[in-house]
């Protein structure tokens, strides 16, 4: 890294984006991820979907 950076010629705000969504990547255990994965390729939809299911599920039990 240089000790030092011009900005002058710089814009402020160029790349922000007020209605920008990030979707925040969730890191699980590999036991959980190789339950996943087999379950995926067993239904043969994607990771994601499973995951998403799972945590449905989850929501509607504790909402009762």
């Amino acid at each position: 890294m240089k000790k030092e950076y011009d900005f002058s010629k710089g814009i402020r705000g160029r790349f922000y984006n007020p209605d920008g969504e990030f979707n925040l990547p969730i890191y699980l255990e590999p036991e959980i991820a190789e339950f996943v994965q087999k379950l995926a390729e067993e239904k043969n939809v994607d990771r994601s979907q499973i995951v998403n299911r799972l945590l449905e599920k989850d929501k509607e039990i504790i909402e009762l």
